[in-house]
């Protein structure tokens, strides 16, 4: 169908052969609700002003938050884009110029610690619209905050969205776009997509670009990488070729963004080039400094200083480089 208008409702109709199957649109930018409608968007509706520099990479401050939390009331229900751009300007009163946002896709219920996504396209519901996400992101850039994202590419839960997408499975596994064997197995089920398939890799790829270009985000985190990068079966190619891809093509359009990989292992192959075989990731998280704050809160004698505890490892531009209105 053809012309329809933004707000419309929707569901693909699969015939499998043997039955019809009905599946959202795994890249509706909305959706009525994790097992609802998919929801026509216009993806340049939002009235975007200015240009915005992204911090250097060695001057950010980062300040991780939760959309659910970070403006709520106690007792009612989670709050949104729009109560979250209510504390921009104390953000920015403290010297924040960068805000990472966990994950905002779309899960079951209304509550989540939110690496359960079940859309990675679609906004969580009860968070709001993607022209609210698009303004928190417009606020933030007139205070001079660039926003992060976090996303989830190491597992996808849940029926009627990509797993057993057309119908068919093979045991307990995904189906047509998730490995179907020992591979698909995580610490969140069998759940793995399968990286060597060009139609997830590029399902993956231009879900990146979708935060980096309609939401304008300054980069990302990539959630868990240790789980794309690696399978019970040990290292797993696809997913460390499908890393490396992402990160060249992230440099190849706009190499001021930062991509930071969340794997906790020290690995210093992530930020290391990949024409050296690394990731190409800019920076990763570190767990040690985490545990050593911890080791300061139970001891009375100094934790050991932060810089020789294994802080992130980060590879600095060497110059800063003004967003483009279009990116």
């Amino acid at each position: 169908m053809r012309n329809l208008g933004a707000g419309t409702r929707y569901q693909y109709v699969i015939d499998t052969g043997t039955t019809l199957v009905d599946r959202n649109d795994p890249r509706a930018r909305e959706v009525t609700n994790s097992v609802g409608d998919s929801i026509v968007v216009d993806p340049n509706a939002f009235p975007w002003s200015g240009n915005f520099t992204v911090p250097a990479w060695n001057d950010m401050v980062v300040y991780e938050a939760h959309i659910g939390t970070l403006n709520d009331m106690p007792g009612g229900p989670p709050g949104t884009f729009s109560s979250a751009t209510q504390r921009l300007d104390h953000l920015q009163d403290i010297g924040v110029n960068v805000l990472s946002l966990m994950p905002v896709n779309e899960f079951a219920g209304d509550f989540s610690w939110v690496y359960n996504p079940g859309h990675l396209y679609a906004l969580e519901s009860a968070y709001g619209r993607t022209a609210d996400l698009k303004a928190l992101v417009q606020a933030a850039n007139d205070r001079g905050i660039t926003v992060l994202t976090d996303v989830v590419y190491n597992h996808c839960i849940g029926a009627r969205r990509t797993s057993r997408f057309d119908g068919w499975s093979q045991g307990n596994y995904g189906g047509l776009y998730f490995y179907n064997d020992a591979r698909a197995e995580t610490p969140w089920g069998t759940t793995r997509p399968d990286y060597g398939r060009g139609e997830v890799r590029t399902f993956i790829r231009d879900n990146m670009l979708m935060w980096l270009d309609e939401f304008r985000c300054g980069g990302m985190r990539f959630d868990a990488t240790l789980y794309i990068r690696t399978s019970p079966l040990g290292d797993l190619p696809d997913g460390w070729s499908l890393l490396q891809s992402l990160n060249d093509e992230l440099d190849a359009r706009a190499p001021w963004k930062i991509s930071i990989a969340e794997d906790l292992q020290n690995n210093s192959w992530l930020t290391c080039p990949t024409s050296s075989g690394g990731a190409g990731f800019d920076a990763q998280c570190s767990g040690t400094p985490r545990s050593c704050t911890r080791s300061a809160r139970r001891s009375r004698r100094p934790a050991t200083p932060i810089a020789t505890c294994g802080p992130c490892v980060t590879r600095l531009p060497t110059a800063t480089t003004t967003t483009p209105s279009s990116a």
